[in-house]
């Protein structure tokens, strides 16, 4: 309401300066006509009519009339405007005639010349009058056009920070879900580790709840979840199964990120990179060069069997929708499977595949 009042009072402002402008326009051109009467008073009426002209077009006339294509309205309107200006100016100048030499001389001019020096005045002032109503249309038409693009672009943000809210509440459950599977496999097997998942899985918890709130979280706090999820998968993976990574210690509220940005390409490697029978190695890394944060991930890759729900790809489809929305043309996504690539960016050059491996690459400007 406040931004609202002051667009007001500043489009106010600017009427008035430009109004100010023209009515000492010709005292400044011509300084002598400050020093009479008449010319003053004919000047001032004369803008009076402008004005009068304008904002009757511009406040009324152009909305409700030509902005709803009653177009025969609007020209009606405009004519019974301008005949009524022509007549009351015309009368002026019968009136100011006799006092005013510069338009006794202007009449002067015609006679003998079989000209009627009426014609000429109402000319002059049918063309003077019709520029304020091209300039109230003009004015009107800019004025409705960018309040027309701001409301799209209202649109737009709101239907932005809807979806962004969709993606981030589906992302949550499958988080969850991922999680509670993992506790499940461990019950028969090893319950005391069970129970260290679930208080493991409680501190995650309280941080997808409390923090993961805003657009932007802590990049330093995102990094301490993704170490935390990391220590909680160790501890159900077996001896077969070698986890490392190499993250960076990042000062607090230096740099920031969508939350909950990462962690979908860590569940990944997990969903796909372990078996039970076989070796398997899982590497993550993150890395900061300016303003620039670069995500590695490499795992063996055991691609999941049709009936096997877990490997549905939510996740990364996720991940997909969430950095289009947060960083539109400011990240490069790659994920690779043996001898298959998929590029998110046409510009980037591709690399040869490692057989039995899945990578991914990520490059987002934090700005």
């Amino acid at each position: 309401m406040w931004l609202n009042l002051r667009g007001k009072s500043i489009r106010t402002g600017i009427h008035i300066l430009i109004w100010s402008l023209l009515f000492f326009l010709p005292y400044i051109m011509f300084p002598r006509i400050g020093n009479e009467f008449l010319p003053a008073l004919a000047h001032l009426v004369k803008l009076a009519c402008y004005a009068i002209i304008f904002y009757s077009n511009y406040i009324i006339l152009t909305d409700k009339l030509l902005f709803e294509r009653r177009f025969v309205w609007y020209c009606l309107a405009n004519v019974m405007l301008l005949v009524f200006f022509l007549w009351f100016n015309w009368e002026l100048h019968d009136w100011l005639q006799p006092k005013l030499p510069e338009l006794e001389n202007t009449r002067r001019m015609f006679q003998g010349k079989h000209l009627d020096p009426s014609r000429f005045f109402v000319l002059a002032d049918l063309f003077s009058f019709s520029i304020p109503i091209i300039f109230a249309i003009a004015l009107r038409a800019v004025e409705r056009w960018i309040r027309t693009e701001a409301e799209k672009k209202e649109i737009v943000n709101k239907n932005l920070e809807s979806e962004l809210e969709h993606l981030r509440y589906q992302l949550q459950p499958h988080f969850f879900f991922n999680s509670l599977n993992n506790i499940y496999s461990l019950i028969a097997i090893s319950p005391t580790k069970a129970q260290d998942i679930v208080l493991g899985l409680s501190k995650l918890m309280r941080y997808l709840l409390y923090e993961t709130n805003h657009k932007e979280v802590d990049l330093a706090d995102e990094i301490s979840f993704l170490k935390n999820y990391i220590k909680l998968m160790e501890i159900r993976q077996s001896d077969k199964t070698l986890t490392n990574y190499s993250f960076p210690e990042v000062e607090e509220k230096k740099y920031f990120i969508a939350p909950l940005l990462l962690i979908p390409m860590i569940e990944n490697a997990y969903k796909h990179g372990v078996s039970a029978t076989r070796s398997s190695q899982i590497y993550f890394s993150i890395e900061l060069k300016e303003n620039q944060l670069f995500f590695f991930s490499r795992n063996t890759s055991f691609p999941k069997n049709e009936s096997d729900i877990s490997g549905s790809g939510i996740g990364l489809d996720n991940l997909r929708k969430r950095l289009e929305l947060f960083y539109p043309g400011g990240h490069v996504l790659r994920i690779q499977t043996e001898k298959n690539a998929v590029d998110s960016s046409e510009k980037e050059e591709k690399e040869g595949v490692e057989n039995d491996l899945f990578l991914v690459s990520l490059r987002i400007n934090l700005n």
